[in-house]
């Protein structure tokens, strides 16, 4: 089976009487690089999910280079 990367959901196409749903499948295949990486950086995100957008962008031959955001220099300017 093909991976999901949201749960399916529904758009509604047309207007009242002539209104229909239509099943909408959110595969991780189908779905942006920028969206993958959106929720790669979030940290609200699943870590089972995250995996699988990691697994994602590394079988698109997209390399990601981690930078922390804390620096771990010292601040010596305070010291002196």
């Amino acid at each position: 089976m093909p991976t999901k990367f949201k749960p399916d959901s529904f758009e509604y196409k047309g207007t009242r009487g002539n209104r229909t749903q239509v099943l909408k499948k959110n595969f991780i295949k189908a779905t942006a690089k920028e969206e993958l990486i959106d929720y790669l950086n979030n940290p609200n995100g699943k870590p089972k999910i995250k995996q699988k957008c990691l697994n994602e962008l590394t079988r698109r031959g997209i390399r990601i280079k981690w930078i922390s955001k804390e620096s771990n220099e010292l601040d010596l300017s305070r010291l002196s």
